[in-house]
């Protein structure tokens, strides 16, 4: 009789954040594959696309920490991009191909007269060289094959749009805090048509993710290294649990903590004076812990705590 044999994953066994600080030039896949060679680790996945012109934040998940990157993902964030007005680019951005110019650039006043129109809950239309699916086919490769994509708008969220520097005539700087799925491409061409003019991101760098600060950032070629030297130091990941330190806190005793790693819920009742106050009691995540180990986490709904996402190992 035939066995089936499975094949053990090559690599280590980590689990951990590194908040990657990424360069211009190189994509989000390709960061990932090299941080994952570099620490010879099983799994790695990224929390939140950059485009390659991009730098910034690029947090890593590796092992267990993967299970936890759509809380980052749908976390704040924070960016600061440069406009430059006068061309419009079919990509939006600097790697794209003039499609439109015009000679006339907004004064500082009429560019923040158009801020609040981009701010709050909006509908964006996302830029054509983007990874949306049109008939199961990703944009960008449709837009590079030089079909037409036609994208609709989707539900967006801008919490804070400000201008915050103007070097010149040509250019504006703004710093964006955003939820999940805004393009900052978008943005920029949209407050320059909205001022009457044309225009594209030339820079563009996020500062934060969810619970990730800029002071967490880690350089790319702190860790990767050319030739034959020993995988970086795994002091410089953070905790899984780092990136949940946005989820209220909710302490259980162990007896409980094994009823939910069976998924069984637990009632509210008898969590009384346990349950964080910040806390939604209608569908809000909270962060279960026993004692100083995560347990995972949970969500409090029609008065009782259901596990969600368990961490058996972390």
């Amino acid at each position: 009789m035939a066995r089936n044999f499975r094949k053990k994953p090559r690599g280590r066994e980590i689990d951990g954040w590194l908040i990657i600080d990424k360069p211009s030039g190189i994509g989000s896949t390709d960061v990932v594959n090299k941080v994952k060679r570099a620490f010879d680790a099983q799994k790695a996945g990224h929390g939140g696309t950059l485009d390659p012109l991009a730098t910034g934040l690029l947090p890593i998940a590796f092992g267990h920490a993967t299970k936890t990157v759509p809380y980052v993902m749908d976390g704040t964030k924070v960016y600061r991009f440069t406009l430059r007005f006068g061309e419009a680019r079919d990509s939006d951005d600097a790697d794209g191909a003039v499609i439109e110019t015009t000679d006339f650039r907004p004064t500082d006043e009429a560019i923040r007269a158009a801020l609040p129109a981009f701010t709050g809950d909006i509908m964006q239309v996302p830029p054509i060289f983007s990874a949306i699916k049109v008939n199961g086919e990703r944009a960008y490769d449709l837009a590079r094959d030089g079909q037409a994509v036609a994208l609709e708008a989707r539900p967006a969220r801008v919490d804070r749009f400000e201008l915050v520097a103007r070097p010149d005539a040509d250019t504006a700087e703004f710093e964006v805090q955003s939820g999940k799925g805004v393009y900052m491409r978008s943005l920029a061409r949209d407050i320059a048509r909205a001022t009457g003019a044309v225009g594209h991101v030339v820079a563009l760098r996020r500062l934060r993710v969810g619970p990730f600060k800029e002071a967490d950032g880690v350089p790319l070629d702190k860790i990767v290294v050319t030739g034959d030297t020993p995988p970086p130091s795994l002091d410089l990941l953070l905790p899984v649990t780092t990136a949940l330190a946005d989820i209220p806190a909710l302490a259980v005793i162990e007896g409980e903590a094994a009823r939910l790693s069976f998924g069984q819920a637990l009632s509210l009742v008898d969590l009384m004076g346990r349950v964080p106050s910040e806390a939604d009691p209608d569908g809000g995540l909270v962060r279960v812990m026993a004692g100083g180990r995560f347990v995972g986490l949970c969500r409090l709904e029609e008065g009782m705590l259901r596990p969600e996402r368990l961490m058996a190992s972390a």
